[in-house]
């Protein structure tokens, strides 16, 4: 897949997040966007995504690099998945419902089973239980294994190591190189331990006005 933002720019008020953002996004390469909190790594992730609008520039999103065929924008979020601690996941539902609920609308990879997936979230015990019960890190996992057994040739991750203790986050380093082959991976980020495998790294500061 390929995605291309040209003279992309975003604001609040009068105040621009990013603006005169140029740039491509291909499959089998990482993005990292770095920057202290609150300098508007998740919204330039959103804005990406599709899920909020920007204020200039185009975003064009297409089938592969040696491909004109362009992906209609409504059609864009068939195609990508997203991981991050603002969005929540129905807390009514007990694990094995949400992950029968999510294979609906995001089914998983080829030779990738919903029986397994549990075990692969390493919460075995867990399987009948709510997930309103579930710890923060409980349900961070939750939402990494979604994201990295989900079909989409997009995978987005905002501060993926967000309420992980030391192990879980030694899942993540094994599991985010492996599931990002093929894909075009994001991350926002601002702890260099959760994308020190990436390839493409971009301080959000540098697309703001006034840079120099």
């Amino acid at each position: 897949m390929l995605i291309k933002a040209e003279n992309l720019g975003k604001k609040f008020r009068n105040e621009w997040i990013f603006r005169n953002l140029s740039l491509d996004f291909q499959s089998d390469q990482s993005y990292t966007f770095t920057g202290a909190n609150g300098s508007g790594k998740s919204t330039l992730l959103q804005v990406l995504s599709g899920f909020i609008p920007q204020n200039e520039g185009n975003i064009s999103y297409f089938q592969s690099s040696e491909s004109s065929d362009q992906i209609r924008s409504d059609d864009f979020f068939k195609h990508l998945i997203i991981a991050a601690p603002y969005l929540e996941l129905i807390e009514e539902f007990t694990l094995l419902e949400l992950i029968e609920f999510h294979i609906k609308f995001k089914p998983f990879r080829e030779s990738l089973h919903t029986s397994d997936f549990i075990d692969f979230i390493e919460l075995p015990a867990a399987r009948n239980k709510e997930i309103k019960f579930f710890s923060s890190g409980m349900k961070q996992r939750v939402k990494l294994g979604l994201a990295f057994w989900s079909d989409c040739g997009i995978l987005m991750l905002d501060e993926p190591t967000s309420n992980l203790d030391a192990q879980a986050s030694a899942w993540y380093l094994e599991n985010v190189r492996k599931f990002s082959k093929d894909r075009i991976l994001f991350i926002c980020s601002n702890q260099p331990s959760e994308y020190e495998f990436c390839q493409n790294i971009h301080n959000i500061h540098t697309f703001k006005p006034g840079f120099a």
